[in-house]
């Protein structure tokens, strides 16, 4: 009996013992050409803007093609001597192997194509078949290599890097270590609509939900679909119902995702994709591969994927507006 009492008052100690007050801290602001917003919980309040801003700091001085500095912009420039960083290689390696595994579908060396066609930092062009053929000799990240030494060499001196379809996942995953090493376990990061979640939204006491836009629509108050996020899930969209750009002579319009195989933009029957993966830079860049291959040649590479899941929409053979969604996916939808 007096070991029953012993572990009887032992556990009502425990049981009363207050929880650990949780404080909502909310950063936001522009970055990166877009906003971001962070929400985390801590058990007095705090305010990182300043290692929020280093984060961004330190990723644009790497990988911004709109910073004439950055170490992308030099070697885009023809620097030879550029010893990159360890976010710059991370970055580097991850391409290589969406590349290698969406048939080259996925090409951070589209740069110079990027900026002819008017979506990038540098000089948009008059273009026609001939013009987009003798620009593909730039383009291919099998003509470019990252050595020991960390210097990048490139089969051409033309050839123009552009991380924009997956620095910005990669910014994201670099503010989760930030505010992890912090200490931080309920946290939601977002910046231009891609996300990573960890832990729970402390005030409601479940996950994290978060909405997708509806790329027929341009209201985002009503999101298309709303998710459950669990944590180690990552969210990236991606589509071209807001980013593209109509001719002011011919009004051809341009959406800004390019075909890396034959150089012209992409217009297809896919509206948007969305990705949940394991951190943000694989969700952005698969999202903007999901993009650029067809219908049927997205849902095979999804469905060979064990840790990706998408939904993508896209408008069938007779105009009407359909859905693909695989089974990990379904899940994170709140019904």
């Amino acid at each position: 009996m007096k070991v029953w009492w012993k572990y009887s008052w032992i556990m009502v100690l425990i049981a009363c013992q207050p929880k650990k007050a949780e404080v909502k801290n909310v950063n936001y602001g522009p970055a990166l050409g877009t906003s971001y917003s962070l929400v985390y919980f801590t058990e007095s309040e705090v305010d990182y803007q300043q290692q929020i801003d280093s984060v961004f700091e330190v990723v644009n001085k790497s990988m911004s093609t709109y910073i004439p500095d950055s170490d992308i912009s030099k070697i885009n420039a023809g620097n030879t001597n550029i010893a990159v960083d360890h976010m710059f290689r991370e970055v580097f390696e991850l391409s290589s192997d969406i590349h290698k595994k969406s048939g080259g579908y996925f090409d951070p060396t589209v740069g110079t194509l990027v900026n002819a066609w008017g979506f990038g930092p540098g000089k948009q062009i008059q273009l026609d078949s001939a013009r987009v053929d003798s620009l593909l000799d730039y383009v291919g990240f099998n003509k470019v290599s990252l050595g020991t030494d960390n210097q990048i060499t490139k089969a051409d001196a033309h050839i123009y890097f552009d991380f924009n379809a997956v620095a910005k996942g990669y910014a994201i995953d670099r503010l989760a270590v930030m505010l992890e090493e912090k200490g931080v376990e309920n946290f939601l990061v977002e910046v231009g609509g891609e996300i990573v979640v960890k832990g729970r939204q402390i005030e409601k006491q479940k996950p994290w939900t978060v909405g997708i836009d509806d790329p027929q629509g341009f209201d985002r108050n009503h999101p298309k679909i709303l998710l459950h996020l669990k944590e180690g899930q990552a969210l990236a969209s991606s589509g071209n119902y807001r980013k593209f750009r109509v001719d002011s002579v011919s009004g051809q319009k341009y959406v800004h995702t390019i075909d890396p195989k034959t150089g012209w933009t992409k217009n297809s029957n896919i509206l948007g994709t969305s990705v949940i993966a394991p951190n943000c830079a694989t969700a952005d860049a698969y999202a903007t591969t999901f993009m650029a291959l067809d219908l049927a040649d997205s849902k095979a590479l999804v469905q060979s994927l064990s840790d990706i899941e998408a939904f993508i929409i896209y408008v069938d053979e007779a105009g009407n507006t359909q859905q693909f969604i695989t089974e990990g996916f379904q899940r994170c939808i709140v019904n």
